[in-house]
């Protein structure tokens, strides 16, 4: 594999794969003085308003019934 004249290489698919390298990720490059490092960037995807509302309600149940009996309480049964 050979670097082009504008300093680009093509990473292998199945490196890519394995490295969660997808299309539009972020990447830095590490330099050690002897080997080149690529890893992504991990920045944080903001909750969106559901996501928030969920997070909020994730573990409060308290109501120890079975799915059965709440779908039976709903409809009145």
């Amino acid at each position: 594999m050979r670097v082009t004249a504008k300093g680009q290489v093509t990473i292998p698919a199945d490196i890519r794969e394995k490295a969660g390298l997808l299309p539009d990720t972020e990447v830095t490059f590490e330099f050690d003085g002897t080997a080149v490092r690529i890893v992504p960037v991990h920045t944080e995807v903001p909750l969106g308003r559901g996501a928030k509302l969920v997070a909020h309600l994730r573990g409060r149940g308290d109501v120890d019934m079975t799915t059965d009996e709440i779908m039976a309480l709903t409809r009145g049964e």
